[in-house]
Parts: structure tokens; C-alpha cells; sequence
């Protein structure tokens, strides 16, 4: 199972997006399971406005690739926009609109994959 794919799983037992992700990767970012729910916490429902599993996959980039961090946060940032039009968590879930743009899980799946590619 890859890791993208454990994150989907990790979202389908109730983890947060935020959770999901971080936790999917958490030997990555040289965290503990527990340290990685823990650390996902501030993340998750959109607590920053940035959707909580992109937030999650920034975290791992920033602990792997501390001198190239904020290229590679852009980076997965700007990718994650292209798929789904915007990385903001209440914009995803069409709080604005009624519309929405990607559903949580979708959100945990795009994270992980794009993450999974860049490491």
C-alpha cells in the first residue's frame, strides 16, 4: 500500500484530514504515530483557513527539506490548486458558494499523492 493510499485509509477510520495525511507520513517527517495526531491537531478543520491536509503534507516537506521548505510548501501548494481550484478549506467545501469543490477524502487522496510525488 502506498502511502497516499494509507492516508485515504487513515481518513476512512475517522482520522482528521489533517491526521490522515501526517500520520500516513509520520517515519517520513521522523515522528511517532502519536506525535503525528498530535501535531495534526492544529490542522485540522481548517482551523488555519488552509485545508488541513495540505497543511499536513507542508509539515512533512518543511521537517524532510528544511532549506528548500517554503519552494516546496509553494510548489504543492500551487499543484494541489490546479486540481481542485483552491487550497482553503472553507472554499473546498463550498462554505462561500454551497458548492463544493472537493470532498474531504478527495482533499486527503490529492494531499497525499502530491506529497508522495515530491519526496
Amino acid at each position: 500500500m502506498s502511502l497516499a493510499q494509507q492516508a485515504v485509509e487513515n481518513h476512512k477510520h475517522f482520522y482528521s484530514c489533517s491526521a490522515a495525511v501526517l500520520c500516513a507520513f509520520a517515519q517520513q517527517a521522523g515522528l511517532s504515530q502519536k506525535e503525528a495526531k498530535s501535531t495534526a491537531a492544529q490542522f485540522a478543520g481548517g482551523r488555519m483557513g488552509k485545508c488541513g491536509a495540505v497543511l499536513a503534507a507542508e509539515y512533512v516537506l518543511r521537517r524532510m527539506f528544511p532549506e528548500q521548505a517554503d519552494e516546496k510548501a509553494a510548489q504543492l501548494e500551487e499543484k494541489f490548486r490546479q486540481m481542485n481550484k483552491s487550497v482553503m478549506c472553507r472554499e473546498l467545501k463550498g462554505g462561500l458558494t454551497g458548492s463544493v469543490l472537493r470532498p474531504c477524502r478527495g482533499c486527503v487522496s490529492d494531499a497525499a499523492q502530491l506529497l508522495e510525488e515530491m519526496i
